[in-house]
């Protein structure tokens, strides 16, 4: 945001220093010639100032007396959708109080941020706010979504029904990021509902408010959130004129009650790139462009000899659609004008349906699984974690009435067969990993099943058990001069090793070596590395990181086996390797004069 500090009182020169050091893009403004020397810019007359500058800054802080910030601004103000948000700060830093445009302006987070850098308690009157109610005149821009209001509603008459908790009913008939927020944020007087059917038409409700794509008929006035999550797929003659199919597409749109607001990309064949009408849409939406080659692996429902005759794959339209969507179904089909044809899909990761998230639990404490991991664990229908490597502690968060298994003694089959079962019925789905799953996890061939099935799926990443060493060691594994290189790696197991990352080539670099799933072959991981590790390198064997029966053996590289075979250690021991360990030698260049630029930003 562009800021104006302006500030009133010339003892809060110090705070306001403080907040435009905090706050890119401020400058502090003063009308005392005093002052204006020690970094402030000076005006003649703060209300002169005020009315000039009102529509050149998105926010303006007062620091001084309310009064003065009030009778400033009086004269400019407009309407709450264009004024900038303004804030005035008791000269004391006392108190941080949002003035105006608290929502659409910003002024309420403002407030809450310079409270935050001053130590000051943020004064905020809104009353959804105060009320821990949505902001429902900013979850638009919070969340990239177009608002619409159903006809003869108006906005303010909304808000009203809703901060005063009027029984309202919400739909979210797809799903995202906001969808997620609301459903978890979901206040007392809100129902959720997922089918517009399913709606009660008797006189329960006073509002309805609408996260979806569609327009409906409804006697509640409504409140339309509208997500980008439709693709369209566009085919079309040589040289068509733009006019007729850019007419049609509006009215395909307006019969199937679809908000033209809703459209995410447009996309085709790449020899359609260069044409008008693909232009002309690219100057709306993102147009994504194919070769024959891909649409022609899209199964459609209507191929066409003739499309496959002159472009080279039976489907333009159709294909692009479900290529760009990620999904396998159509919202429309393929429509014929007299230049062109068009179909339409839904992005597949919107569609209410199943979804599996693939979450990091970490090393093992239970506090150490991320936020969003823990969430994800407390909304899961199905939990299925790596038993064996995964303490039960992480999954007793869940909900009531949750299945949790441990997929230590099933096969991957009857893994995925469980899974696909809690999918199909539209149920969310928790595999739960140890560590971060991306590293030497078992995701691979889970996500090559969830490929092949088309279905939903996310990663949640965790600490992994390198990380937690690092810290368990109280060492920092990367050293200015000294080591800049951390080595994740196996030794060579029953899982041969690429011969290029054979372990005694990789020792070449001496940096820090973190070697996971390999204490049972000790010897041979100890012979390997000492044909480029001196015999005296610090060595760590770590054994059940942050469990609670954790323990850390610390020695030489010449004596890893032994520490190793004498402690009776398992797989579940991590090898760590490297004159990065315990050391203290050689600071950080960071903290330097060289490098106060980088931390004063």
């Amino acid at each position: 945001m562009k800021i104006a500090i302006i500030l009133i009182s010339e003892t809060s020169l110090a705070m306001a220093q403080t907040l435009q050091k905090e706050l890119p893009l401020s400058a502090i403004f003063s009308a005392s010639q005093v002052i204006s020397e020690q970094g402030c810019r000076y005006i003649d007359s703060i209300q002169m100032f005020v009315s000039e500058a009102f529509t050149n800054y998105d926010a303006f802080i007062f620091i001084g007396a309310m009064g003065i910030c009030v009778r400033s601004i009086a004269p400019c103000v407009k309407d709450k959708h264009t004024d900038p948000a303004v804030i005035c700060v008791d000269s004391t830093g006392r108190y941080a109080i949002s003035v105006l445009s608290g929502h659409i302006g910003g002024a309420n987070e403002l407030t809450k941020q310079v409270a935050d850098i001053l130590g000051a308690e943020s004064v905020i009157t809104t009353q959804s706010d105060r009320t821990g109610l949505w902001a429902l005149d900013t979850l638009d821009k919070q969340f990239g979504w177009y608002t619409a209001i159903s006809k003869n509603t108006e906005m303010n008459k909304v808000i009203s029904l809703f901060v005063n908790k009027a029984p309202t009913a919400l739909l979210l008939d797809v799903r995202d990021k906001g969808t997620d927020f609301l459903e978890r944020t979901c206040p007392q007087h809100v129902d959720i509902y997922y089918e517009i059917n399913d709606i009660p038409s008797d006189n329960r409700y006073q509002l309805l408010i609408a996260v979806t794509p569609y327009r409906y008929d409804h006697h509640l006035p409504v409140l339309y959130f509208v997500p980008k999550v439709m693709h369209i797929g566009l085919g079309c003659a040589h040289n068509a004129d733009p006019a007729g199919p850019l007419e049609g597409i509006r009215n395909i749109l307006s019969d199937a009650r679809i908000f033209p607001e809703s459209i995410c990309t447009v996309s085709s064949i790449e020899e359609k790139r260069n044409e008008l009408l693909l232009k002309r849409m690219a100057e709306t939406y993102e147009t994504l462009f194919y070769t024959a080659a891909e649409l022609k692996e899209i199964e459609v429902p209507h191929p066409s000899e003739i499309v496959m005759k002159h472009m080279g794959t039976p489907s333009v339209c159709e294909a692009s659609a479900l290529l760009s969507s990620g999904g396998v179904e159509l919202i429309i089909s393929k429509q014929k004008g007299p230049d062109y044809t068009v179909a339409i899909a839904m992005d597949i990761a919107a569609k209410r349906c199943g979804h599996i998230e693939i979450v990091g639990a970490g090393p093992g404490d239970p506090e150490l699984v991320s936020v969003r991991g823990h969430r994800m664990l407390e909304e899961a229908d199905l939990i299925l974690y790596a038993g064996s490597l995964v303490p039960r502690e992480l999954t007793l968060c869940a909900k009531e009435g949750v299945t949790v298994r441990s997929s230590a003694s099933m096969t991957l089959e009857e893994q995925f067969a469980l899974m696909k079962e809690f999918y199909d019925r539209g149920k969310f789905i928790v595999r739960l990993h140890t560590g971060d799953p991306c590293i030497y996890g078992a995701i691979q061939e889970q996500m090559n099943f969830f490929d092949q099935y088309k279905m939903s799926y996310h990663i949640t990443p965790g600490i992994s058990s390198f990380q937690a060493a690092a810290a368990a060691l109280r060492s920092q594994f990367t050293i200015p001069e000294k080591v800049q290189t951390i080595i994740l790696t196996r030794g060579e197991g029953r899982t041969p090793m690429p011969e290029k990352e054979k372990l005694h080539l990789l020792a070449r670099s001496q940096s820090t070596m973190c070697i996971f799933l390999s204490a049972g072959i000790v010897d041979e991981v100890q012979k390997e590395l000492m044909e480029h590790y001196p015999p005296t390198t610090p060595v760590a064997a770590c054994y059940h990181l942050t469990w609670k029966d954790e323990h850390i053996y610390r020695g030489e590289l010449k004596d890893l086996a032994a520490i190793v075979n004498d402690n009776g250690l398992t797989l579940t021991t991590m090898l760590v390797v490297g004159d990065a360990i315990d050391n203290r030698e050689g600071l950080s260049r960071l903290y330097s004069h060289e490098f106060k630029h980088i931390y004063r930003k």
